[in-house]
């Protein structure tokens, strides 16, 4: 019996071992579902001359991230859209090129060419930039610290979600993640709080039915006023870029709205 035990992990051991290496099927999986795809920028993104090395958990060395940036500038800003122009299958890890490496960015992809190829200990594939907004590019790399085992396109832009969006959300949904959670909270449900900013006004509102200045005591408002009647009006107050002020009415048939001489 003892034999036979032998015998069994002798033959299936390696099988299950050969099982867990990322296959060629694997391989072309990834290239097509990772390749010529665009992502948002979730954090700021450095341009580097060596790969930005990014853990397969999901985290990264900030530290490292920052000086690349205080050298090189930026390769994408929060709300960037960024282009995988190639990708290298290695043994330990994942190399994502985008928007053309470290040499790329605006002037690369007006003399690219589409093309590619697998083959070799490294597989690449390559695509023009399209029409990322990016104002450069850069080199990331995925670190795995094992040999690479089977995955999916899919599971490797969930890896990536702490920098990238792959959802292809608005720059303006990726603005307001970034918010205060009381500024979020407030945007998610359309109202206004004091010490927002214009631009959270809008997520939050969008563009006023009326605007109006006067200077009170030597003090420069502005009126932002959001409603029709009948119904609910609100009336926003900002001195200089903050709101100072938030009121809300409940205005019938035929009154008017937006006065900001009128009492309220």
């Amino acid at each position: 019996m003892r034999a036979w035990t032998v015998i069994f992990a002798i033959i299936v051991m390696p099988l299950a071992r050969g099982a867990d290496k990322l296959t060629e099927q694997d391989r072309i999986e990834i290239m097509r579902g990772l390749v010529a795809e665009y992502a948002t920028v979730k954090q700021f993104l450095p341009r580097s001359k060596k790969a930005l090395p990014f853990e397969s958990s999901g985290t990264y060395d900030k530290k490292v991230w920052e000086a690349a940036s205080h050298e090189y500038g930026p390769a994408g800003r929060v709300g960037d859209l960024v282009h995988i122009t190639k990708v290298f299958i290695e043994p330990e890890k994942l190399v994502l090129q985008i928007n053309g490496g470290f040499n790329g960015g605006r002037k690369w992809y007006d003399s690219a060419q589409k093309g590619g190829g697998m083959g070799g200990g490294g597989q690449m594939h390559t695509m023009g930039r399209g029409d990322s907004n990016a104002p450069g590019g850069t080199t990331l790399e995925i670190l795995f610290h094992k040999p690479l085992e089977p995955m999916k396109a899919s599971e490797v832009k969930k890896m990536l979600a702490p920098v990238l969006d792959f959802e292809k959300r608005s720059a303006t949904e990726l603005y307001a993640e970034v918010l205060p959670p009381e500024v979020q909270k407030a945007i998610q449900t359309k109202k206004v709080i004091e010490g927002m900013d214009r631009d959270q006004v809008l997520l939050s509102l969008g563009h006023p039915d009326h605007k109006s200045r006067e200077t009170k005591d030597g003090i420069e408002l502005e009126d932002w006023v959001f409603g029709q009647p009948p119904g609910k009006i609100t009336f926003v107050t900002f001195n200089g870029s903050k709101v100072i002020k938030v009121k809300e009415e409940y205005a019938g048939l035929g009154t008017e709205v937006g006065d900001p001489k009128t009492p309220r």
